[in-house]
């Protein structure tokens, strides 16, 4: 039998996941009030699920105004992948020290019978799932519960955009007719399994620096898709 989940803990659940995925508009305020009959939740487990929300980094609170959506801006960004790339070139790092022989051959067995490839043939929600698969066993191979800790929570404020520029990666490649050969994360592999921590921590920055550019572009992507009416949720910000 699971274990029962709290009120507090499903109303975070529930919260994360609208605000993972911009259910409240960028930069605008959360109407606590609509959200609470929304939810089913008193006042009390829904604004500390709302302060959760706020240390992890998905909302801000702005005092006497109340809670906000977080930005959605290229700056912001280029901001978490630069974070990310310092987690996962130091998880990567380790990873490559630490996990035994049969860890790593594990992995490296994952990764040719299920992990990502060529973007053909697949489409973008699943793609974009085995490629954090793929980055969260490296971290979990480090050995380092905070780094996977801080992967997990990168993972999620970056998830949105990932996901609509996976799309049109999805899209240009049912066209293209010379895909790339290799998966950059192959690379990646093939130097964890040399033990080349150096190595390894080059190719992983390389690939989260050569996304970072494609998804600040889609922000813009974004912003088309998220401005639509009001639901109730959120009220935009009248700016002077």
């Amino acid at each position: 039998m699971s274990p029962k989940i709290s009120n507090v803990d499903r109303v975070y659940l529930q919260l994360r996941s609208m605000a993972a995925n911009f259910e409240f508009k960028p930069d605008a305020r959360i109407n606590e009030s609509s959200l609470s009959l929304a939810l089913g939740a008193s006042r009390t487990p829904l604004r500390e699920a709302l302060n959760r929300l706020v240390a992890e980094g998905f909302l801000t609170f702005k005092s006497g105004r109340g809670f906000f959506c977080r930005s959605l801006s290229p700056a912001l960004v280029l901001d978490l992948y630069e974070a990310r790339a310092a987690v996962e070139t130091e998880a990567v790092r380790l990873a490559t020290m630490r996990a035994s022989d049969a860890e790593l051959n594990g992995l490296n067995t994952w990764l040719e019978s299920t992990g990502p490839g060529s973007s053909q043939g697949i489409d973008a929600e699943k793609l974009l799932k085995a490629d954090e698969e793929f980055h969260l066993k490296i971290a979990e191979l480090s050995q380092n519960g905070e780094l996977l800790r801080l992967l997990v929570n990168l993972n999620d404020r970056v998830r949105y955009i990932r996901l609509i520029y996976l799309r049109g990666q999805v899209e240009s490649a049912k066209t293209d007719t010379n895909p790339a050969k290799t998966s950059p994360h192959k690379a990646i592999m093939a130097a964890i399994l040399d033990r080349k921590p150096g190595v390894a921590m080059a190719a992983m920055r390389q690939h989260i620096e050569r996304r970072r550019e494609d998804a600040s572009k889609a922000v813009r992507i974004a912003y088309s898709q998220l401005y639509v009416p009001e639901d109730g949720f959120a009220e935009v910000e009248e700016r002077a």
